[in-house]
Parts: C-alpha cells; structure tokens; sequence
C-alpha cells in the first residue's frame, strides 16, 4: 500500500489551486503529493468568472477582459462603474492545461483517474480507498461534496444558484462585445430570484445563461425556454447552440469546517469555499488555497485552519432573506447596484472591506429586511 504525504481526493478547482501553489512553492518538493479524481480535466466543462483590481496572476489564460458591465430589472437599466476592476473570465479547459502543464515538472506530484470511494483519518494516518486501490497519507483533502451534511440540518438555510447556459451564434448583430450583462432581473421572476448573465464574445456570439438563486431546481425545459425567450426578445432572429452548460452550486452558511479532523480537511464547496451569498467560487478558493499552503508549512492541525468571520455572518443573514421570502433577491441586488457604482459592492463581497465600507454597503439595502433576518438570528 503506497504512502503520500498529501491526497487530494478530487481534482476540482479547489484542489488544482492548492496543488499548483504547492508546486510552485519551494516548501513541499519532499513531499509526494497525489491527485485522485475519475475525470481526466481535459474538456472545457465549465466556465468561471470573477471580477478583479488591475493585473492578476491568472491574466495570461484569462479568455475574455471586460471593464464594466449591464445591471437590469423592471424599474431600471444602468452601464456599472468598475474603477479599477475587470470582470475576467477563464474557461475550464484552460485553467486545466495551465495547472496540469506546471504539475508535470515535478516528479513528486501525481495525477491518477480513480474514483475515491471512502477514506478515514486512523490518527496517525489517513486510509483511502479507491476503486482500483488503497492508499495512506498523512494529510488528506477532500473536495468531494457530500449534500447530505447541509441537507441533514435545519439551523442554516440551504439554496441552490442553479443555471443553465447556452453558447449561441445569432443571425442579427445584438450584443455589445464590450459590455456583458452581469444581472438581468427584468425575466419573470415568478416567485423567485431570477436573471439573466450574459457573456458576449462578439455581436452574435455570446454566453447566455439563465440563472436562479433558490432552493429546488427547474425541468431543463423551463431554463431552455427562458432563454429562448430572451434571445428572441434581443431580435436575435435565428440562431445555432455551439455549447450549453449546466450547473447547481450550493449557497449555504453551514459550517463544513466542523467536520474536518486532524488529518482531513474538506476544500472546496464541501468545505465551504463558495462564496454563500453569490455562488461565486474562483476568487475565494484562490485565495483560500493560497491562505492553505502558507498554513501547512506549520504543520498544525488541519481542523484549525477555517476562521470565522462577519462577512460569514453577512451571507447567512442574506441567505435568511432568500429562504424565507425568495422573491426579494432581486431588490436587494437592486439596491446595492442602483447606483451603478460597482467597486464598493465587489470589494464588500470580496470580503476586503473595513467595517465602515460593510455598513456604507448594507445600508444600500432593504433595511426592514435585514433587521428582521438579524432579529431573527438573535432571539
């Protein structure tokens, strides 16, 4: 039974970026480091997009750079201030090859299709059982989501942002290459919150997506023939699907870093890596993974890592809001965008904001709303 002293079980982005930054590090070239994941990260099965100040290390396989973008709903329609931040884009085939090619230069990193089926922390040793084998190490990181954690708890709300996307090539010129669509709330909400994202590459070529924050999801053919309808409302004329793209990532404050032992430690969104009040995952995994390798060259244990703090607090009470009363989403993104000054309300949910700069954000907001869900937490 072969030894490392690290396993990553899945490869997904969290475990790529903690690899990677091990890789390039000087810290870790004694240490046998393995990947275990049934998929080879060869096709472009997703996309991510997050918005950033400047030159950022991912630059050189960013696929596409804006700096402002659309914010709609019923009332309004207004062209967002980004300051100094781009909205980046990088497609999953991309940021694969870039890691995989880094990964390779080491000879103590190994990359290995098998599915993990179980593992156990012995206390001196973690166990990992795959499909094909069984392995040890000394520190396991699993990325594997487990729903039924979240799912088997009542204290903190469970939502869903669940999307379906189609990359299409129109007839008729109807997109702003320069310009994407970052929320649309003027879809029918029906009940829920509900917009439109809208990627464009070209006039008549672009991503669109429809995209809803909520606890179930749709029959594909509701989010289909939303965005049929939408294509159709720009004069799209006809048009041809290239690729489509669907995804459910879980938006939820559960504490997933209760679960983690000494020796294993959950990454990811199975371990609360996405950003829980957006769904966004690129930019907090980044820099957690980054916050991760800087934490095991102190050899602790991996079940001290995760610290909470208010902005943690911030998400659950919106996710409050979301679970209880769906349809305001939509107001609330509203206000905090009305303005159409965007850098405050990033920098907010990067969580990189002094406690002046959260309240200047929060009280943009439904304040009725919000003291409800706050009143509601503390008695």
């Amino acid at each position: 039974m072969k030894h490392y002293d690290y396993i990553f079980a899945g490869a997904g982005l969290a475990a790529l970026l903690t690899a990677y930054r091990m890789a390039v590090s000087d810290s870790f070239t004694q240490k046998n480091i393995l990947l275990l994941d049934p998929d080879a990260k060869a096709t472009n099965d997703r996309t991510w997009c997050f918005w950033e100040e400047g030159v950022g290390e991912w630059d050189s396989i960013v696929y596409r750079n804006w700096h402002t973008a659309v914010f709609a709903n019923e009332d309004f329609r207004t062209e967002l201030d980004f300051d100094d931040y781009h909205y980046k884009m990088i497609r999953g085939a991309d940021f694969y090859a870039y890691v995989k090619l880094e990964l390779a230069k080491h000879p103590n990193i190994f990359m290995v299709q098998d599915k993990v089926i179980s593992f156990n922390d012995r206390g001196t040793d973690v166990l990992v059982k795959t499909t094909e084998a069984e392995y040890t190490c000394s520190k396991l990181f699993n990325s594997i989501y487990c729903a039924t954690l979240p799912a088997m708890q009542k204290k903190y709300p469970v939502l869903q942002q669940h999307f379906i996307g189609w990359h299409i090539k129109t007839d008729n010129a109807v997109f702003n290459p320069e310009v994407p669509v970052f929320m649309d709330f003027s879809v029918p909400q029906k009940g829920n919150t509900r917009f439109m994202y809208v990627l464009p590459f070209s006039e008549t070529e672009a991503i669109v997506e429809y995209t809803l924050f909520s606890k179930d999801l749709l029959p594909e053919k509701e989010y289909e023939q939303a965005i049929a309808d939408y294509v159709q409302q720009l004069g799209a004329g006809g048009y041809t699907i290239v690729d489509k793209e669907r995804g459910s990532i879980p938006m939820t404050s559960y504490r997933f870093w209760n679960v983690n032992s000494k020796n294993i430690m959950h990454i990811g969104s199975t371990g609360g890596w996405t950003k829980a009040s957006t769904g966004y995952t690129f930019k907090n995994a980044s820099k957690l993974s980054k916050r991760l390798v800087n934490f095991l060259q102190k050899d602790a244990p991996l079940n001290t890592f995760y610290k909470v703090n208010r902005f943690w607090f911030y998400d659950l009470l919106l996710l409050d809001i979301l679970a209880k009363t769906n349809k305001k989403g939509g107001g609330i993104f509203a206000a905090m965008f009305r303005k159409g000054k965007a850098a405050p309300v990033f920098r907010f949910l990067d969580e990189e904001t002094s406690l002046w700069g959260d309240l200047k954000v929060i009280w943009s907001c439904p304040k009725g709303l919000f003291i409800k869900a706050l009143l509601g937490r503390l008695f």
